[in-house]
């Protein structure tokens, strides 16, 4: 049984990393499995699901769906690049900038897929090739993502499994480290794309011209549907000392917009992404299935075994194996399995954070190294090749790597110095 709970878990890997199925089929299947042959039992299944972090995701999906009818997200786009004046450089790190902030308040998946599309129109209305403007917003949307519990996956799966770590911690401790690797991080990106990025003074003066607040005018609920997504942020930041679980404020705040901003309740749900729902229910019934095995406790006395007993050799250690992990895999299945591997690491010790804060570092900087490593990734490339302007895997590498390596030396730094 323990054989058959490895081969399922390994094989959805495969299957996802190559793009062979769905990754939502992929993953029911493999947990179809585990529970039909009797290696983990319907109710250890039910359980095993982590619903705080579904309950999150699903908050956050109607709030932003909602959210994006009132057309301000086309607005701050339009405004950043007329903020740009047609300047390259100006343009990059504006773009960088709001995709950062928008993937660490709303996620990085939902910023990639608002800004995206409106960034192919701009690069149209500029007369610039999309491909850098892209990438650079794939790349900020993971290192931005990084900053907040709710920014990137495997953030909210690490937060709704750790109770100790509240909102306020995770900007605390990953948003300087984010700051810092997104400004460095752009900055190589420009200068790869620096030849490619030439803006016809005419077509800035056109973009110029338009009138940003054009798509909010006349569109319903706008005043509210802001309202509530403010007030769910900063309840976000006042979850520990209201005593709710992010899942809770979530819930709370898609819940009221429902309510006072839904005219059409199915319309609503239509927004959720109930295959990523769907994907994370097959995924932690996978986890749990190796967890029950005994699985995770080996790989966890495997890192042990490399890096040594310190905090510090742990915490880099688990760095760098989560970012290869999530290159090679993507990293949502990749932190499924790092989770108990790293519960399993602190048995029987006081409380430290740092482990965590490794683990989220190199999931999510790890999700800028290959087309497939993240969510937001597989996204964007998808609007590209649909828009006529594919992007290979090579090319993808040639700058998602770079980044990356850079990414993981400033978080390796800053894990030796401020946190172990």
């Amino acid at each position: 049984m323990t054989v058959l709970a490895i081969l399922a878990f390994a094989g959805v890997l495969a299957v996802v990393a190559f793009d062979w199925l769905h990754r939502t089929k992929a993953a029911l299947v493999g947990a179809g499995v585990v529970v039909i042959a009797g290696v983990f039992g319907i109710d250890e299944a039910i359980t095993a699901v982590d619903w705080e972090t579904l309950g999150l995701l699903v908050g956050m999906m109607i709030i932003v769906g909602l959210t994006e009818r009132t057309g301000i997200f086309t607005y701050l786009a339009l405004r950043v690049a007329q903020l740009s004046r047609g300047r390259p450089f100006r343009l990059v790190f504006l773009l960088a900038g709001t995709t950062g902030v928008l993937s660490a308040f709303l996620d990085n998946l939902t910023a990639i897929l608002l800004v995206v599309p409106i960034t192919l129109l701009l690069a149209d209305s500029l007369d610039v090739d999309p491909i850098p403007l892209v990438m650079t917003e794939i790349l900020a949307s993971n290192i931005g993502g990084t900053a907040t519990l709710i920014g990137d996956p495997p953030n909210i799966m690490i937060g709704s499994h750790v109770r100790e770590l509240s909102f306020v911690d995770f900007i605390v401790n990953l948003g300087p480290v984010s700051l810092v690797t997104l400004v460095l991080g752009t900055g190589l990106v420009y200068l790869f794309f620096r030849g490619k990025l030439d803006v016809d003074p005419a077509r800035a003066r056109e973009v110029a011209a338009l009138d940003p607040a054009e798509d909010v005018r006349g569109r319903p609920h706008v005043k509210r549907s802001i309202a509530i997504l403010l007030g769910t942020i900063v309840g976000f930041f006042l979850h520990t000392p209201l005593g709710l679980e992010p899942a809770v404020v979530a819930l709370a705040g898609a819940t009221l917009l429902l309510v006072v901003a839904a005219d059409d309740i199915e319309e609503a749900l239509e927004r959720v992404e109930w295959g990523t729902i769907f994907f994370f229910i097959g995924l932690f019934v996978l986890v749990g299935a190796l967890e029950s095995r005994g699985v995770i406790e080996r790989i966890a006395e495997g890192v042990n075994a490399i890096t040594g007993d310190s905090v510090g050799g742990q915490s880099i250690g688990i760095l760098w194996i989560a970012a290869l992990g999530s290159a090679a895999v993507d990293n949502i299945p990749f932190t499924a399995a790092m989770i108990p591997v790293v519960d399993e690491l602190q048995a029987g010790e006081d409380f430290n954070d740092a482990q965590w804060w490794a683990l989220a570092l190199g999931a999510c900087f790890g999700g800028n190294a290959t087309m497939i490593a993240a969510a937001a990734n597989v996204a964007a490339v998808g609007v590209l090749e649909r828009t006529g302007h594919a992007i290979s895997f090579v090319r993808f590498l040639v700058i998602g790597v770079p980044v990356t390596l850079l990414s993981l030396v400033i978080a390796t730094i800053y894990l030796l110095l401020f946190q172990v």
